[in-house]
């Protein structure tokens, strides 16, 4: 996490108890003017308010008028939630020009200051909610996506690699690759900060309260580690792309190791990479991958295994899958939890129904 002013800090735990419904104020950021980058709002009916976010369209959009697109949402980290936006938008626009990964569109939503991308304990600030349920359903509709598993990947650095995690890792019917970048906060005590960190106790207290309501349960129900521990075999079967990567000189890389350890026990494929002279910047993470790293995105976008009721990844949605997913009727959160509400149940029967037959 980068370090709030404490006056941004009281603003931003002022501001989340009203957020959900305020028409205008942190739902909505400034304009980036970022090249290419284009601005938009639409009307969310969870935040009950007008939230923006901004998107980048490769040059192919425009040549090739009936192409579909995969699209890469990009999570920012804590601060503002444009400023990285010239920095990624450029990045990827260049690997994209210079063909080391295929045309994407790429999506920023807005994150706010310190939302730590999740719903809020007190259920007024609904940020993954916003997300998965109101901003992906608007971008498919409103651009040539691939709007399937296939044509998705979330990635994000800090606060936004944490929130990867947490998105990714619950959803896997959604998102074909995951990439965590110097993912923060990852430490299973959100109050106990990993050393080297410079985040003032009061500044960390405020966003505890904010966003977990200060429960340490909530908070671990809510944190990447456990959902990694409840959706293990699904991500397994469907052969999730999932990145980890942070500098070896970044704060947060002890609780990323514990994290990859964790994934190891599980038996999670993974990527693990320690980026050497590298502290918590995203440029230079990025950068640090080097060439190898455009190697994640033609996999997650490339992953065998599309459908998620097709729980054994045969290539099927059949009576394999059917058994399974009866057998295993009611609350749970294996791998026929297709949508991901660690409830088995007649919505995730309707999911498999509709996708009988050879998978896409």
């Amino acid at each position: 996490m980068t370090t709030l002013s404490t006056t941004t800090v009281a603003t931003i735990a002022l501001g989340l108890a009203s957020a959900a419904h305020a028409q205008h104020g942190p739902w909505t950021t400034a304009v980036s003017t970022a090249p290419g980058v284009q601005y938009h709002t639409f009307q969310s009916p969870n935040a009950d308010a007008t939230v923006s976010f901004h998107a980048w369209l490769p040059p192919q959009y425009t040549s090739a008028p009936t192409a579909r697109f995969p699209v890469l949402y990009w999570l920012h980290g804590s601060g503002s939630p444009i400023a990285g936006i010239p920095t990624v938008s450029s990045w990827f626009s260049t690997a994209m020009a210079q063909g080391k990964i295929p045309p994407m569109i790429i999506i920023f939503p807005n994150g706010m200051g310190a939302s730590m991308w999740c719903d809020t304990k007190d259920g007024d600030y609904l940020m993954e909610t916003v997300v998965i349920d109101d901003l992906i359903p608007h971008v498919d509709a409103t651009f040539r996506t691939i709007a399937e598993r296939r044509g998705r990947i979330l990635e994000g650095f800090s606060m936004g690699g944490s929130g990867t995690g947490r998105l990714g890792l619950r959803r896997p019917d959604l998102f074909a690759g995951i990439s965590m970048l110097g993912a923060g906060p990852m430490q299973l005590d959100f109050m106990t900060a990993p050393l080297g960190t410079d985040v003032p106790k009061e500044q960390r207290a405020a966003i505890y309260e904010a966003v977990w309501g200060s429960d340490p349960a909530y908070y671990l129900d809510q944190h990447p580690w456990t959902i990694a521990q409840r959706r293990a075999q699904v991500h397994i079967a469907q052969r999730t792309q999932i990145r980890l990567g942070t500098g070896a000189l970044d704060a947060m890389l002890p609780p990323v190791v514990d994290f990859h350890v964790l994934l190891d026990a599980l038996s999670v494929p993974h990527e693990h990479i320690v980026i050497p002279g590298v502290a918590h910047n995203p440029a230079l993470t990025l950068q640090g991958l080097g060439e190898a790293g455009w190697d994640f995105y033609h996999r997650a976008l490339a992953t065998p295994c599309m459908e998620p009721s097709d729980v054994d990844c045969s290539g099927m949605v059949d009576g394999f899958d059917l058994g399974v997913l009866l057998g295993a009727w009611g609350p749970g959160d294996g791998a026929a939890d297709i949508n991901g509400d660690r409830m088995i149940d007649g919505v995730d029967l309707a999911l498999m129904v509709a996708a009988w037959g050879p998978a896409n």
